[in-house]
Order: C-alpha cells, then structure tokens, then sequence
C-alpha cells in the first residue's frame, strides 16, 4: 500500500515526504507537472478539483495505485474529500488533513 500526498508543487509536501521517510510515498498535484517527475513513478497527476467527478476520480486513482492513506495538504481538494471521507473509509483509503506547520 502506498500514502499519496498531495500539492506536490509545494515545499510543504516534500517536507511531509522527507519527515515520513518511508519508500512507498507518492506525492501527486491537479497543477501541471513535468512529465519527467510523472515518468519517475513517484509523482501523479490528481484529477482538478473543478470536475464534477472529482471525488470519483480521485477514489480510481487510489484504488489503481494502492493507496491507503492521503495528506491533503490543499485546500480545494480538501473540503471535497473530506466530504467523501465515509466513501474512501468504506475502501480502507484514510483521509488525513494536516497542519501548515510541517
């Protein structure tokens, strides 16, 4: 299983990483990323927070990748999954909200 955390654009993000310390974090972003880091394996392309189907969107990509566990770090995404936090509970998908301090 992995952990997915999310505004991988952000320094927050890799701190959030590099405090984890662990091999099985990915981090992922609805901005545009670099095709080289998506091409790495250990960054994804989150669906835009915008989209109708976003919670849906984002409950495929965690199943496809094995995720288990989400930092939202941004606050678009964060009112929408916390909305659907039953939906990912029902799926073992943890949904943390953590703290600008990190």
């Amino acid at each position: 299983m992995s952990i997915l955390i999310t505004a991988a654009n952000s320094a927050q993000a890799h701190r959030l990483k590099k405090q984890l310390n662990r091999d099985d974090v990915v981090l992922g972003d609805y901005h545009t990323l670099p095709a080289f880091m998506l091409m790495q394996g250990k960054m994804l392309q989150l669906p835009n927070p915008q989209s109708i189907s976003y919670t849906h969107e984002m409950l495929a990509l965690c199943l496809d990748n094995s995720v288990d566990l989400i930092y939202v770090l941004d606050n678009a995404e964060m009112g929408l999954l916390l909305e659907s936090q039953q939906l990912f509970k029902e799926y073992n998908i943890d949904i943390q909200v953590t703290s600008n301090e990190i």
